[in-house]
């Protein structure tokens, strides 16, 4: 349990000094604009194809990541079903909400609680991949469409193939795939440039917060509130009641997907609906809300589970 509120302590200092940032105004007015803009054309495209171009392919094959993904995709349809039909959101915003209760944050935190909590970080390899192959382009295709104005079908159909962070992925996937060797030299610049992504996407969440507070604007307090407790107590539930009486998994891998499942929104979900000017003040606050709910949750998932 002690590893949940290290990584929780590690990504709160980074977002505490990307408050400060912002509240002293150290970068100027368009600094958010900038920052989010490097953020999704450069560096996660860096960390994302070095990412997957190095990991195992053969956990996309494994009962876990089944069952992370069965998770996911029962967490985003509800969630879209909630948003759409009943509070009758756009789809931009619907997509950005969705995306916000089922996409973990399995970099930042899940990284040091897979240390730390689970014993390895290979535990988490396969939300990663998860995420950035099947999550993430679905998303973000959708966002493209929904938020696109003029160029015609050619652009609406080449817009979301044109996406860095989906070519990105796909790259990482075929060198993974076919074994491919990428000669040092050739591959440290991007893990240079992709190693910068976490911390900037974290100070960039933080000048986010300055003069904001979680829950304040009543016009997307019902959306939040919603995202929130789906991610919080539904997705964890969900993995649990999968892994336990679907799959049959062990207690090993019934603890470890039940953890992966309660981490916080990933701030690649304000990313994302910053980059698409689409219900930004949701994500925002959605993944604020989810990183410090996910502690009690997560220290209360180790404390019934851990085998």
């Amino acid at each position: 349990m002690t590893g949940v509120l290290i990584g929780f302590a590690i990504i709160g200092a980074v977002i505490a000094a990307g408050y400060v940032v912002g509240r002293i105004g150290l970068l100027g007015p368009h600094s958010q604009f900038v920052l989010s803009r490097l953020v999704f054309f450069v560096l996660t495209p860096c960390l994302l194809f070095t990412t997957i171009a190095k990991a195992d392919v053969h956990v996309l094959f494994s009962t876990m990541l089944l069952v992370s993904l069965l998770t996911a995709a029962v967490i985003a349809v509800l969630t879209w079903i909630v948003v759409k039909l009943v509070l009758r959101r756009s789809v931009a915003q619907t997509t950005v909400v969705a995306l916000a209760a089922g996409y973990v944050n399995a970099n930042n935190i899940g990284l040091p609680v897979a240390v730390y909590v689970l014993g390895a970080a290979t535990w988490v390899v396969p939300i990663i991949l998860l995420q950035l192959i099947i999550l993430a382009p679905i998303a973000l295709t959708i966002l493209d469409t929904a938020t696109s104005s003029g160029g015609g079908i050619r652009r609406r159909i080449l817009g979301p193939v044109s996406n860095p962070l989906i070519i990105a992925s796909l790259l990482g996937l075929v060198v993974a795939i076919t074994g491919v060797r990428i000669p040092t030299p050739v591959l440290q610049p991007f893990e240079l440039v992709g190693a910068a992504t976490v911390p900037l996407v974290l100070i960039g969440f933080g000048m986010s917060l300055h003069g904001s507070a979680p829950l304040r604007d009543p016009s997307i307090r019902t959306d939040v509130i919603v995202a929130s407790a789906i991610k919080l107590f539904a997705m964890p539930a969900l993995a649990f009641v999968l892994a336990r009486y679907v799959f049959d998994v062990s207690d090993q891998h019934v603890f470890v997907l039940t953890v992966l499942a309660g981490l916080p929104t990933a701030q690649n979900v304000f990313n994302y609906a910053q980059r698409y000017d689409a219900a930004v003040p949701v994500a925002r606050d959605v993944v604020l809300v989810t990183t410090i709910g996910a502690v009690p949750v997560l220290v209360l998932v180790a404390a019934l589970l851990h085998p």
